[in-house]
């Protein structure tokens, strides 16, 4: 991943690595300034659309993985997205805008190209790929609030843009087709506030495929799939099954989440934080498929080592290795998340160890536990299960 491209632990990163003191030991923050005008946008253009199927973009960038078995052998893996996909996916990018402003313009710099590349150019292989450009609150906005600053971010804003594109997307290029919801972060909080307000319980939860709310925490009743905040929409229990949910957080299985962590966790009383393991949806610890970044996953991440003993170069955008990771969900106090295994092999040439803590100043940050690779550790999986979900989706009773 390009160094920049970071998930929203930048704000918190950020705000060490340039040496902001506590809130409690700054001045009182200014009268904040009058937020800036920024043009709202029209979905009808092909230019605000970050993605759109048939073009040269970011969700079409190059996916190509070396595949590095435990013995260390390299293939190339190449990357054949399908000719005519019979389902959409629709994808809301995490907090990555490097924009001055409390919340984004509509211009896709190379961070939402990028973190496009990363999450959702994948899913092509099965389904034409839909993301909107949206006026999201920025990186900058979150670290000025972590230091105690007024800032006028509007998340309202955000999501009304995301709810723009979902509905011009219904009237222009939908047709009555069957849609994956897919976001992570900032973008799985949009989706999962779209799907309360304007899809469950409505017609149009009728063409949800399935919805992949990753990286942000979605409340169920203890011990139940359905009930919570989504009122109808349950999470997915089976690689066959349509209309539900995918949702988790990552820590690694020998480092879970401390009290503060405000990750697998919701405040709902009676609730829990919804964990659906992709590789196992039934449940129980499976290995995953997993598509990493060659060379990490950013500045903020602790450091990758080399993917083999030799040193060897990797020249492909990703990394293939089967084996290596398993994943599990688990119950630990009040939290809920998918816990990660690195199954290393210390005779074996291949790395014992992934990139993907936060780390700053080479000090780990727990609470974040695998934010920055929530995907790529079973992204195979998402992109597999996408696909068994549209087939039984599309052979539903009544089905056109």
């Amino acid at each position: 991943m390009k160094r920049f491209v970071l998930s929203t632990v930048f704000c918190a990163i950020a705000a060490t690595m340039i040496g902001i003191a506590p809130a409690a030991a700054q001045t009182p923050p200014a009268t904040p300034a009058a937020p800036t005008i920024l043009r709202a946008p029209d979905y009808t253009q092909d230019a605000d659309w970050l993605c759109r199927p048939g073009r040269a973009d970011a969700c079409a960038a190059d996916q190509t993985a070396t595949v590095i078995a435990a013995n260390g052998k390299r293939t190339i893996e190449p990357f054949v997205p399908a000719a005519a996909p019979k389902f959409d996916c629709f994808y809301v990018y995490p907090t990555v805008s490097l924009d001055t402003t409390p919340n984004s313009d509509l211009n896709a710099g190379p961070e939402e190209k990028q973190v496009a590349a990363f999450q959702a150019a994948r899913f092509a292989k099965n389904c034409r790929v839909f993301a909107p450009l949206y006026r999201q609150v920025t990186l900058t906005a979150l670290r000025d609030i972590m230091t105690g600053k007024a800032v006028p971010a509007d998340r309202a804003l955000a999501y009304a843009d995301v709810r723009a594109a979902w509905y011009e997307y219904l009237r222009r290029d939908n047709q009555g087709r069957g849609v994956v919801l897919i976001g992570h972060s900032q973008g799985a909080g949009i989706l999962k506030q779209l799907l309360i307000e304007e899809i469950d319980r409505k017609p149009i939860a009728g063409q949800l495929i399935s919805a992949m709310l990753i990286g942000t925490n979605v409340g169920v009743p203890e011990g139940r799939d359905v009930g919570g905040e989504l009122k109808t929409i349950p999470l997915c229990r089976r690689a066959d099954q349509w209309g539900c949910i995918v949702s988790y957080v990552t820590f690694r299985a020998d480092a879970p989440p401390p009290a503060n962590s405000r990750f697998g966790v919701v405040a709902q009383p009676g609730m829990v934080a919804a964990c659906t393991n992709p590789a196992m949806l039934a449940g129980g610890k499976a290995i995953t498929d997993n598509y990493l970044g060659t060379n990490g996953a950013g500045i903020a991440s602790s450091k990758q080592a080399p993917w083999t003993s030799d040193g060897a170069a990797v020249t492909t955008p990703f990394v293939k290795a089967p084996g290596l990771l398993s994943a599990e969900c688990v119950a630990n106090g009040k939290f809920r998340y998918l816990a990660v295994t690195v199954n290393a092999v210390p005779s074996d040439p291949r790395t014992d160890t992934i990139g993907g803590d936060v780390a700053v100043g080479g000090q780990i940050l727990a609470d974040w536990g695998l934010h920055l690779i929530d995907m790529p550790v079973a992204m195979g999986n998402l992109v597999t299960l996408s696909a068994s979900q549209a087939k039984t989706w599309l052979k539903r009773p009544g089905a056109r």
